[in-house]
């Protein structure tokens, strides 16, 4: 009966182990993966980005020269914008923007979105258009579904912490 008891407690004490290990290796992969995207150049995520969608939506030579300014422009704000945006942060070192600038910043978001696709509308045929709309549901739901795993997770460390202390 003894030997079953510390089998177990080793069997147990093993798994645990595993899956912090585990985890921590998914951290690293992703911590890499973010600093992957922050060595590309704006013209290179554009070119990346535009050759995806090549594959995906079956573009001709024009789609895709059209496709590629819209997205070197994009990637040019989005860099700029990232920019500011950890500057701010080291600036304010924690303190949250105010509701104004939050709703600012949304609704502007929601701009950028509606001029993309009304751009994207005009260079693409309408079935390519519907297919581009689909994968983009479907890459915002796959979106949420990370964002509310992080959430879990945060949560969850959160409470272990909170365990600890």
């Amino acid at each position: 009966m003894k030997k079953l008891v510390l089998i177990a407690i080793a069997f147990v004490t093993l798994q645990v182990t595993a899956q912090e290990q585990k985890r921590e290796h998914r951290k690293g992969e992703h911590k890499e993966s973010v600093h992957k995207q922050d060595d590309l150049t704006p013209e290179q995520m554009a070119t990346l980005q535009t050759k995806r969608m090549a594959l995906y939506l079956d573009l001709t030579d024009a789609q895709q020269r059209g496709i590629q300014k819209i997205n070197l422009v994009n990637a040019k704000e989005r860099q700029a914008k990232s920019e500011t945006h950890k500057n701010k942060r080291a600036s304010n070192k924690g303190e949250k923007p105010s509701q104004e600038a939050r709703f600012n910043m949304a609704n502007e978001r929601l701009d950028k979105q509606i001029a993309y696709k009304k751009q994207m509308r005009s260079i693409l045929s309408k079935e390519q258009f519907e297919k581009f709309e689909k994968g983009s549901k479907r890459k915002h739901i796959k979106q949420r579904k990370r964002g509310k795993q992080r959430k879990q997770v945060k949560q969850r460390m959160k409470k272990q912490r909170s365990k600890r202390s």
